[in-house]
């Protein structure tokens, strides 16, 4: 049975819309990722979208808690229920349905269409929800109906705003496999599963922790396919179905070790693992130093670690896509379309954690020698798991080996700290001017304004609305103050899809300085000339620079049809931006490119520009307008009615300004290309007026480098000039190398303690086998900084301590082997304080 199929289409039928999953990154700056269904709902439960139409709505919902305060990563694999990456069918009703038609529906699939025995079902309703109670009873009887509290059967998304009690369905594994202390229900066991929640949503919170009616009380309703998949299968781990085994039989196959489930924890970490990390990836997620593509790597890199525990040593989590793919592509065609880039992507992010996993183990190995007795140190545990990626468990696996632990709680301590500075980070992360607002007051009074941009720069309009500076609805602004003014009918393009808000005019009135979207809202931010009010009439007029806008952003079609074309069809947007003087394209692709794949980009665009061909603008319903080829951006919120562009050979979903005319971009110049993080590019172009001044500009440092190198031939001159440098930089080495560094005998050994200019290395190794009691300590100054070098033979004196010591003076710190060690130092004013300290403490050890 596919579930997923037969709970969407027992929701159609009882008059739900299907809505497909959306995006794993939602449109809310408050949540690291979509980690529940009701998620792209949750601006319409809270009232500020909204109700749509229908009302009821049905979706198999995409997920992942794998970061910020929804996060289950280290339960991954090590427990029968917690995944990274799950999916969450859900139905909601916003205000049209409630309790009794919820709890029906539910009631109806789990025995009907599930057809799951009635005799194992248990339900649980808030210790208050007689009304819930009661509705169970004429489905079940009510001895199997248990009361439970806040903790267990009470939903809310905040500590204020929308909530209300909540009903679970659960499911009785049976006895005959469960029966610890805990299996009861209410338990922690897992006997007794739940497999649904029904939220009620039918109070308000208000600060005071105060609970009042809601005028519409809502349903959200979430069931774990996992769970119910296990379920009907007639499996007690969810990694035992068919959603996952196909998997973990490919990576037995792949480490040539027979899966088993106690034993078998690495190849669940790693099943789960290949299923977040395909599905971020071919959404458009990067793997990065920080924020949501961070949490990508760390699942990558968990997953690899859990191989390199199986045993195997090279890049694995590639092959494991296509097997994915079998069993998700029916549900989510994107992942075939992405298959190829996201396998690539992924072997290459492997391949960089090989390289650093040795690293990794060559770090583990000098703090070995270095370390005496049973106890490893808490410090490098952590570094080994911070910037070498290895988790606790793999350096204790490897000191059990030696009869060794890690120091723990210094371990602890330092990730508590790491902890609490990440979630420091995320505390206020959302948009502060969206949360204290009045929008939603302007809204719900005027409902959003119309946009008239396309047709007409200049438009007569009625000032609807007024929010001060702090983005608090007024009636009047006087003049020299800053604001923000909805108008009814606006030409002012907001800021959307990368391309910069409008600037302009109220004529005679004041500047705009900005255009922004709020909740739907079309709003211009004004320093006025004189005072405006609600209900005046105004003059709008946009300002020149739209016209370069609309040119730019007419070249970042053109720019990403060039892209596809010389590169592939694996390249996606991955954010732009449009100004007036330059455009800017990031894009998915596993490498830089060539100076030949510049060149073609460039060359594909001007043909395009010379061409002269004219831009067409279709309105057509969202599947028409991807069945036609348009490209869309995935994630990206569209209307049921879409804006398809056809720009030469770009067909695209977008909202903005653009040329009537290719001919319009004029000039095009690619001036910059490099990496916005691994796997994502970045293209910096200009057309139009920023070309010719950035070709005017080229010209004038050109002349600038004639004239300095004074050769008409400019390549013949620079070449001249580098071969100058280069023999200038050989006799400055031949005389450094040739210098002689002062010696003083203490005892049976030749000190030398010194400042050197050239390969203090190969200067400490020519006066080691000049000497048969030797100890060397050279300094080189360079840019504020110093490099120690030391080398100890036959004196008995070790060159970690020395270099170390001296390193200490100088502000920085070092160390290495008894007969050769290296240090650097930050403070090269110390210099001469360092040298005649290390030189009186090598007399003194071996006096």
């Amino acid at each position: 049975m596919d579930i997923r199929h037969e709970y969407l289409n027992f929701f159609a039928s009882k008059g739900h819309e299907i809505i497909p999953s959306a995006p794993l990154v939602p449109n809310d700056a408050t949540l690291l990722f979509t980690n529940a269904g009701m998620v792209p709902f949750k601006s319409i439960f809270t009232g500020d979208e909204p109700r749509p139409t229908p009302p009821i709505r049905t979706s198999a919902q995409t997920c992942i808690r794998a970061g910020g305060k929804h996060n289950d990563l280290d339960n991954v694999g090590y427990t029968a229920r917690h995944h990274t990456f799950f999916e969450m069918l859900g139905n909601f009703s916003f205000g049209e349905y409630f309790k009794r038609e919820a709890i029906a529906y539910a009631w109806e699939f789990v025995t009907q269409v599930l057809k799951l025995p009635k005799e194992r079902l248990y339900v649980t309703v808030h210790e208050s929800d007689d009304e819930a109670f009661g509705l169970w009873c004429e489905h079940i009887a009510s001895e199997r109906i248990y009361r439970f509290g806040d903790k267990d059967n009470f939903w809310q998304m905040g500590d204020t705003g929308p909530c209300g009690p909540c009903s679970e369905i659960f499911y009785d594994q049976g006895s005959e496999h469960f029966n610890s202390p805990e299996d009861y229900m209410g338990g922690d066991g897992d006997r007794f599963l739940e497999i649904w929640n029904l939220v009620f949503m039918q109070y308000e919170r208000n600060e005071k922790g105060e609970l009042s009616p809601l005028p519409k009380p809502s349903i959200d309703t979430g069931m774990g396919l996992e769970r119910v998949t296990a379920i009907m299968e007639g499996k007690f781990s969810n990694y035992d179905s068919s959603l996952f085994m196909p998997i973990i039989d490919e990576i037995a196959k792949i480490c040539a070790k027979p899966y088993e489930y106690e034993s078998g924890a690495s190849y669940r970490v790693i099943a789960d693992h290949i299923r977040s990390t395909t599905f971020l990836l071919a959404q458009g997620v990067s793997f990065d130093k920080e924020g949501r593509g961070y949490v990508l790597r760390r699942i990558l890199r968990r997953a690899v670690r859990h191989g390199y525990l199986l045993g195997i040593k090279e890049p694995f989590m590639y092959r494991l896509v296509d097997r994915l793919c079998e069993i998700m592509a029916g549900a989510y065609p994107y992942l075939l379309e992405k298959k190829e880039f996201v396998k690539q992507m992924v072997k290459l992010e492997e391949e960089r954690f090989f390289a650093t996993l040795a690293a990794g183990i060559e770090l583990f190995n000098k703090e070995l020698e270095s370390t005496s007795g049973e106890i490893f140190s808490g410090e490098v545990a952590f570094k080994l798991y911070d910037t070498y990626g290895f988790p606790l468990d793999l350096t204790s696996d490897m000191l059990r080996e030696r009869n060794m632990r890690v120091d723990e709680a210094k371990f602890d301590e330092l990730m508590n700290e790491q902890k609490r500075r990440a979630k420091a980070a995320w505390v206020g992360s959302g948009d502060g001017a969206s949360a204290s607002g009045d929008f939603k007051l302007l809204l719900e009074e005027f409902g959003e304004n119309e946009f008239i941009g396309y047709e007409s720069l200049v438009s007569e309009a009625k000032v609807l609305g007024l929010l001060d500076a702090e983005y608090k609805k007024v009636q009047s602004l006087g003049a020299n103050q800053s604001g923000w003014v909805m108008l009814d009918r606006t030409p002012f393009y907001a800021t959307s899809g990368g391309q910069a808000g409008d600037r302009g005019e109220l004529a005679g009135v004041a500047s705009v300085v900005d255009t922004q979207k709020f909740f739907g809202l079309n709003l211009s931010k004004i320093d006025t000339k004189t005072e405006i009010k609600v209900g005046q009439a105004v003059t709008a007029r946009v300002g020149c620079e739209r016209a370069q806008i609309a040119r730019h952003h007419s070249a970042t079609h053109l720019l990403h049809a060039a892209l596809r074309a010389v590169l592939g069809e694996h390249i996606t947007q991955a954010g732009s931006s449009v100004e007036s003087d330059r455009l800017r394209f990031d894009f998915t692709h596993p490498k830089a490119l060539s100076g030949d794949e510049l060149s073609r980009i460039e060359s594909f665009v001007r043909a395009e520009v010379a061409a002269a061909a004219d831009t067409l603008v279709e309105i057509m319903d969202l599947e028409s307008a991807k069945n036609s080829g348009a490209v869309a951006l995935f994630g990206e919120k569209y209307a049921e009615n879409v804006r398809v562009l056809s720009i030469g050979a770009s067909k695209e979903l977008c909202g903005g300004t653009h040329v009537a005319n290719t001919a319009e971009v004029g000039a095009f110049f690619i001036v910059k290309e490099s990496g916005v993080s691994a796997g994502v590019r970045r293209i910096e172009a200009v057309c139009a007026n920023a070309a010719i001044k950035y070709a005017d500009e080229l010209r004038s440092e050109l002349a600038g480098l004639y004239a300095e190198i004074k050769n008409t031939d400019l390549l013949a001159g620079v070449r001249k000039l580098k071969g100058e440098i280069k023999a200038l930089k050989d006799e400055l080495k031949q005389a450094a190398s040739s210098a002689s560094v002062a010696g003083e005998k203490v005892g049976e050994t030749l000190v030398f303690v010194g400042e050197f200019g050239g390969d203090i290395k190969a200067k400490i190794d020519e006066l080691k086998n000049q000497h048969d009691s030797v100890v060397v300590m050279l300094f080189k100054s360079s840019d504020d900084k110093v490099q120690v070098a030391a080398g100890v033979k036959g004196a008995g004196l070790k060159a970690g301590e020395l270099v170390k010591f001296a390193a200490g003076i100088l502000g920085g710190g070092g160390g290495g082997r008894d007969d050769f060690a290296t240090a650097g130092g930050k403070d090269a004013s110390k210099l001469g304080e360092a040298m005649a300290a290390a030189k009186e403490l090598i007399k003194t050890k071996l006096a």
